[in-house]
């Protein structure tokens, strides 16, 4: 391949959790990357050797102007979000300024210089509750601001292939979990969460009686079929389920957690708090279109996933600071 003919990818939030995973498989797959995050989230040690990183937001419309016409994109893979479900009751302003108000910016950049396709990371928020399993084909009634926010993309990314011929795939990850996640954070990643709590032997913390259920999916069965998405033209326009098949109740999790720690703690039954009780996914889809991928069990996840907490050390958990509600907020995360 000459140099002239090796794509050109940029990946927002690539110094983020899934994001920097999408970009590793992108160096490997021979693309030239681009990554920028503006560091809220992400950490400068994930972004991958041979990325270029930038630093910035794509809340500033100027900065991604300046990127684009600085760099001649064929792909766009955009995995920047604040994704804290269950927060972004409380942060309304703050999650539709992240995560709509910036994919905006990205989505008109995008058709401006004609990038060939826009790879959005949506999420199972999008289905709301008592749709199971979620299928593709189910239309969506979003639940939370940030399943609104990420439905609200996908629609405008519908409209602008309608009106500008802008391709793109959107995938609906969920509960997506492995190395590199940021542990610290106390709104987001139940598993990361257990984990940091594990090594400082605190209790695990479960809103309700714990017998909620989610599928948790290794970074493994997300992040190889995003990077490579473009290269099948059967998925262009088109919405996926991504992630594992096999659900649990969260109860069940966090046995497994201590197991995979070594280490067992309490737990700490919280009040029940407005969520979505049940969610899994149907993936035949995406299997028909990419092929069966191999599920990672969540034992075999855990362990490698522990292996490395131990190594990354225990995380002080911030309290976020542009809480806008503070009505009917959980009060464990207003806790020191």
């Amino acid at each position: 391949m000459s140099l002239s003919d090796t794509p050109k990818s940029l990946v927002t939030g690539g110094a983020g959790f899934i994001g920097c995973h999408v970009a590793r498989h992108l160096i490997e797959m021979g693309h030239d990357v681009v990554v920028i995050d503006d560091l809220s989230g992400g950490f400068i040690e994930n972004v991958p050797v041979g990325a270029a990183f930038i630093h910035g937001s794509i809340c500033n419309d100027a900065f991604i102007d300046d990127l684009f016409d600085r760099h001649t994109f064929d792909y766009v893979y955009h995995l920047a979000a604040y994704a804290a479900e269950g927060l972004s009751h409380f942060i309304r302003k703050f999650n539709y300024t992240n995560n709509v108000i910036g994919s905006m910016h990205l989505i008109n950049a995008s058709i401006r210089h004609e990038v060939k396709c826009f790879v959005f990371a949506s999420s199972i928020a999008v289905y709301g509750r008592g749709q199971l399993p979620m299928v593709e084909t189910t239309t969506p009634a979003p639940e939370d601001p940030y399943g609104i926010a990420k439905y609200s993309v996908e629609l405008d990314l519908r409209a602008a292939h309608e009106m500008f011929g802008l391709n793109s795939i959107v995938f609906r990850p969920h509960n997506v979990y492995g190395i590199y996640q940021n542990i610290g954070d106390r709104y987001r990643n139940v598993i990361g969460i257990f984990m940091n709590q594990v090594l400082q032997g605190k209790d695990l913390t479960l809103f309700g009686d714990g017998t909620q259920t989610r599928a948790f999916s290794h970074i493994s069965e997300v992040a190889p079929l995003i990077a490579r998405s473009v290269t099948v033209k059967a998925a262009y326009n088109e919405v996926f389920n991504v992630g594992s098949d096999t659900y649990y109740d969260l109860n069940e999790l966090a046995e497994s957690v201590m197991t995979a720690m070594e280490k067992r703690v309490g737990l700490r039954h919280l009040p029940s708090r407005n969520e979505v009780v049940h969610a899994w996914s149907d993936h035949q889809k995406a299997k028909r279109i990419f092929g069966i991928q191999s599920e990672v069990s969540l034992s075999d996840g855990l362990a490698e996933m522990a292996a490395w907490v131990h190594q990354y050390g225990a995380r002080k958990s911030e309290v976020f600071s542009q809480i806008e509600i503070t009505r009917n907020l959980p009060g464990v995360w207003l806790e020191e």
